[in-house]
């Protein structure tokens, strides 16, 4: 990879407020870019607002939608790859989908959440694509909220080549912007740690007009797990690191420092499978 400066954003946005959440992206996407900002990580669903309710029909949108196109003009117009979510109309049923823009406006990857929280099993269909895409000769990792929880999906990713993995969140759950960024330190540092990736992740602010209330947390950590940035409030926000290539290249070069190295999946199917041992 070569370095790159990311921002992760904390945003609000209420459900089927397609224009007005795009104007909220633009105005932190815009603040990023004049930060430094090579990449701009946004929430979970940011352009169609997140929810669970039945009205979630109304608020989704198609791949060919002008809210998208328009992120792309954004994305194009700052030079920046920038990556949003989406509830996504596919078909009979929905996504919750990530889609990362290149700096000329073009779609650099697409993601669909695997690991659907129990309160999403109802409303939308489960992913089945591992999220990768290149930017900026590095490799990235797409996740969504409840994705972080499973440390097989990072470690999956980081297997193929992942060197930074980006986590978009809409976690309304009732605590405090302080105390969603201490839960989110009990688990998130042990996938960069792991994986020997860096890590950013955000959730939105504010309400969703629709009864769902965020707490703003962003957090970018480097390749041990430690915080390189971080922002928690009730307004808008941006955590802005430099993830830096020469780090990462000296600790995946290390014999004990690079713990993939060490799997041995082969036993793993063994032990996961009785039968071929």
């Amino acid at each position: 990879m070569k370095d790159l400066i990311v921002a992760a954003a904390c945003v609000q946005s209420r459900l089927a407020d397609f224009e007005a959440n795009l104007d909220r992206v633009a105005v932190q996407a815009g603040q990023a870019a004049r930060a430094g900002a090579g990449l701009v990580l946004f929430p979970e669903a940011c352009l169609t607002g997140y929810g669970v309710g039945p009205d979630v029909f109304q608020a989704a949108l198609g791949l060919g939608s002008r809210p998208l196109k328009r992120a792309g003009q954004l994305a194009a117009d700052l030079g920046l790859a920038l990556v949003v979510g989406l509830m996504e109309r596919r078909r009979a049923r929905l996504c919750l989908t990530q889609v990362a823009f290149g700096p000329r406006g073009q779609i650099l990857g697409l993601y669909r959440k695997i690991h659907l929280g129990p309160t999403e099993t109802d409303r939308f269909r489960a992913g089945q694509e591992p999220g990768l895409f290149e930017h900026n000769g590095a490799r990235f990792g797409l996740q969504l909220c409840y994705d972080g929880h499973f440390p097989e999906l990072s470690g999956l990713q980081a297997g193929r080549g992942a060197e930074a993995l980006l986590i978009a969140h809409a976690s309304p759950r009732r605590e405090s912007p302080e105390e969603k960024a201490q839960r989110w330190l009990r688990y998130l540092p042990a996938r960069a740690y792991d994986n020997t990736a860096y890590l950013a992740a955000c959730n939105p602010v504010a309400d969703n007009g629709q009864g769902l209330s965020f707490a703003g947390v962003a957090l970018i950590l480097g390749p041990k797990g430690e915080t390189l940035a971080s922002y928690t409030g009730r307004r808008p926000g941006l955590a802005l690191a430099e993830l830096k290539a020469e780090p990462l290249r000296r600790i995946r070069a290390s014999r004990m420092g690079f713990f993939r190295a060490s799997r041995r999946p082969e036993l793993y199917r063994k032990l996961n499978d009785p039968d071929e041992t």
